[in-house]
């Protein structure tokens, strides 16, 4: 994120914010919270009695994350999107055994192709 999240207000250390407080946090008006909530699926506040919006830490942590990609660095709502999916499937627990293991593989192969060189035996 950028230097932008230094100038909005602290987050309280509350569990749930209404759209008011989510929207004063983010310095986003509401409308466009609903907005985002259509255009990222990661954007998912809880719903309660009447259909009103609750937002938790890591949704306002969101919103700012989005506001930065799109307000100050331009991205595209595809854009934004992308970059966010792509992140979140990044940091999934699965996904990331699976380049540890990729990773893995790869240092055995080396480690194999460096022990048939000659020149590595006459190192050691």
């Amino acid at each position: 994120m950028s230097d932008n999240s230094q100038v909005l207000p602290p987050i309280p250390e509350r569990r749930y914010f209404t759209i008011g407080e989510a929207s004063s946090l983010c310095e986003v008006k509401p409308h466009v919270l609903r907005y985002w909530e259509q255009e990222f699926p990661q954007l998912s506040p809880s719903k309660r009695r009447g259909n009103r919006r609750y937002y938790q830490r890591d949704d306002v942590l969101l919103i700012r994350e989005i506001k930065d990609l799109l307000h100050i660095q331009g991205y595209t709502i595809n854009g934004a999107r992308g970059l966010l999916t792509n992140s979140k499937e990044n940091n999934h627990p699965a996904s990331k055994k699976t380049r540890l293991r990729d990773l893995a593989d790869e240092l055995d192969s080396i480690i194999a192709e460096l022990q048939e060189d000659p020149l590595f035996h006459s190192i050691n």
